[in-house]
Order: structure tokens, then sequence, then C-alpha cells
């Protein structure tokens, strides 16, 4: 597939699902996604703008060992960046209120 495959966000946002299905990987999304906030907070707090860049590396590290190691799949960042990093905070928000299985 590619990025023209899909219209629009509520499109693509199934397919991401799918791609995220094992548990561990999307626990592990989770938990860099988290750590990504608590770095953007301190980020604004200190004035420290290196924390914004630990804080995108954090996010993508536990992402991505997610996908390598317990989903066997590439990140869809790779080839859906935008739609991917939106997708991203959509499934953290859903299982933050327990819409999907943390």
């Amino acid at each position: 597939m590619t990025a023209t495959d899909f219209k629009s966000f509520d499109d693509f946002y199934p397919y991401y699902l799918e791609e995220h299905s094992n548990r561990t990987c999307r626990r592990l999304h989770f938990i860099g996604s988290s750590i990504g906030i608590a770095l953007l907070v301190a980020a604004v707090v200190t004035l420290n703008p290196w924390l914004l860049l630990l804080g995108l590396i954090q996010g993508y590290a536990w992402a991505w060992v997610g996908h390598f190691f317990f989903e066997h799949n590439k990140p869809a960042t790779f080839k859906y960046p935008w739609m991917s990093f939106k997708g991203d905070w959509k499934m953290w928000w859903q299982m933050l209120t327990g819409r999907i299985k943390f």
C-alpha cells in the first residue's frame, strides 16, 4: 500500500491498528510515548531543547523494539510518517482511556 491508498486518517487507522496487534508492541508504544510526553514537559519547564530530541528518540526507540522483536514487522512510520505519528497518539489515548487493551 502507498499513502495514496488512504484517502483519510480514518481510512488509515484500521491498517495502523492491524500493524499493532501484538499487545507487547502496543505496551512498548505506550511507554515510549509516555516518556516522550514527560520529556516534552521537562523541556518546556527547564527550557532545555535537548530534552525534545531525547523525547523523540525515546518514543521511537521503544516503538521500534516492539515492532522488530514482538510484532515482526516494519513500523508504519517508515511508509506513512505523519499518519503514523497521528495514529501513535490516537492509540496512546485509546489505551489510556481503556478503549484498547493495555
